[in-house]
């Protein structure tokens, strides 16, 4: 067999180890820092498989694929998909949660989890697969998930995709290939998943709805868009079990709280890492637009908030007017400026709140400084910014973040 691996991260490692393990006489290309023209102009017919990275466009050949592809067409049990712009990762731990508790054997995969090959050789059809799904990974899928839950869709990832056009249809692959057997949960609050959840063949259940006070009380992280993802999460199990929500709710409800109750939250999702001297420290790593650093900022509608923002802009700085508009919000005290993105917002905006920072630990011991004013406060790291001019990557920022706050 022979194969080629468009990128060689960790998905493309992992189609590697898979494919020796199955295949022992095996040839392996792989292709790296290369650009999509580049990519396109290489002959790949002798190839039996083309596996192309998340981040990598699809070429449209006979014989290209993906690790999502390839797992959708080899999985033997239901697959629960979950999409959003922000949020998906949180949704889909609820969902591993309470089916746990449930006593099921659930497997979370996708862009929170392992890559989804990993686990492909385990899996039995009494299992239960819960996979976060990136606009990359369903941007050429050709089946859709037994249950797909789509969750608020913002513009993210337009430096990859060629317009907001290109990201929704990309994002309405999780339910395009369904039919009236299948579910799909939406958030009916945004007009662009609801035009998806229009088109579906699916049986279709729209989210937020009423749930008891006691199920609400069981969720451990803060803001309302935690509360919907925890809504979003019991409607899916709900579907899992072919039962309509509020049946399930009505039957199951000490079992779903004590699944929303033992999910702490993720690293770098609104993360509460401590507190110091009256002050809580809040990493949110993964804001990485303003709409996510939006609700970041209404989860403390009550605080003193010191804010760390900045890093590189996806958007060549056209989401700065928007940025700024959030942090106007009167609960924000102080500003810290960092990165590419923080700096071109200080030199276009003249606002007493703001200071500019050259590092991270310079942003941690000035916020700490601001914070020391107020009786209490709430330091907050939502960078609204992708983390490429000062970091390796996210999880990088993310965690020399929590190891400096840990330091104080």
């Amino acid at each position: 067999m022979k194969m080629a691996l468009l990128g060689y991260g960790q998905e493309g490692k992992s189609v590697e180890t898979y494919f020796k393990k199955h295949h022992q006489a095996l040839e392996c290309d792989v292709f790296e820092n290369f650009t999509p023209a580049e990519i396109k102009q290489k002959d790949f017919s002798s190839y039996d498989y083309v596996f192309r990275s998340p981040s990598v466009p699809p070429l449209h050949l006979k014989n290209e694929t993906s690790v999502t592809k390839y797992f959708f067409d080899h999985c033997p049990c239901t697959i629960i998909g979950v999409t959003a712009t922000k949020g998906k990762g949180t949704t889909c731990s609820f969902i591993e949660s309470i089916l746990a508790t449930e006593g099921e054997n659930v497997h979370l995969i996708g862009n929170i989890g392992a890559p989804a090959i990993d686990i492909l050789d385990d899996l039995q059809d009494s299992d239960v697969v819960v996979y976060e799904m990136s606009s990359f990974q369903l941007w050429d899928l050709e089946k859709s998930p037994h249950i797909a839950v789509i969750g608020h869709l913002e513009p993210d990832h337009l430096n990859v995709h060629k317009d907001m056009a290109d990201y929704l249809d990309a994002k309405s692959h999780i339910t395009k290939y369904q039919t009236p057997d299948d579910y799909l949960v939406y958030y009916s609050k945004n007009s662009d998943t609801t035009k998806i959840a229009k088109s579906s063949k699916a049986h279709k259940i729209p989210y937020p709805f009423d749930v008891p006070e006691d199920v609400k009380k069981s969720i451990h992280l803060p803001g309302t868009h935690n509360l919907e993802n925890a809504i979003a999460a019991i409607a899916a199990v709900a579907c899992y079990y072919n039962i309509s929500p509020d049946e399930y709710l009505s039957e199951h409800q000490s079992t779903i709280i004590e699944g929303l109750r033992s999910f702490r939250g993720l690293p770098h999702r609104l993360e509460f890492l401590r507190e110091l001297d009256h002050v809580k420290y809040y990493d949110d790593n993964f804001s990485t637009n303003p709409s996510s650093t939006r609700v970041a900022v209404n989860s403390f509608p009550d605080d003193n908030l010191i804010v760390i923002i900045g890093g590189r802009d996806k958007t060549d700085y056209q989401d700065l007017p928007e940025i700024y508009e959030i942090l106007k919000a009167p609960q924000i005290k102080d500003v810290i400026l960092m990165g590419e993105s923080g700096h071109e917002l200080a030199k276009r905006h003249q606002d007493t709140r703001f200071t500019v920072v050259e590092s991270l630990e310079e942003a941690v011991s000035t916020a700490r400084k601001k914070a020391e004013k107020y009786d209490t406060a709430i330091v907050l790291m939502s960078p609204s910014a992708a983390s490429f001019d000062m970091f390796k990557n996210v999880y990088d920022r993310g965690d020399q973040y929590k190891l400096l706050i840990g330091k104080l």
